[in-house]
């Protein structure tokens, strides 16, 4: 995994997405999941090209069930969007990555 990820607990969330001073790309995912192991390569490449512009992180609904329950997570993989601690975007299931980089690139013009 790459070390750009940053790991999601219900524990973390708060500080790491809602209080980021960045926008926050979380993958909602599980091991499980087949969907979710595809996209995951394209989640790490973002996290790579886009670091220090955009913070990428993964949280497992299975550990997380409450966070995943508040957000109405009902499929994985779901990607959300967070800026300045409120939801702006989100994508269900795979999807290619100019798609997601679509959904980041006008947070970072601002």
């Amino acid at each position: 995994m790459a070390e750009t990820l940053c790991q999601l607990s219900e524990q973390n969330f708060q500080e790491e997405v809602l209080e980021s001073p960045i926008p926050v790309l979380v993958d909602f995912w599980a091991p499980w999941c087949m969907p979710c192991r595809m996209v995951a390569p394209i989640v790490e490449e973002i996290a790579d090209k886009w670091s220090g512009k955009v913070k990428v992180c993964k949280l497992n609904t299975d550990e997380a069930i409450s966070i995943a329950q508040k957000y109405g997570i009902q499929a994985i993989p779901t990607l959300i969007v967070f800026h300045q601690g409120r939801e702006v975007d989100r994508v269900v299931g795979y999807v290619p990555k100019n798609q997601i980089e679509a959904k980041l690139q006008p947070l970072i013009s601002k």
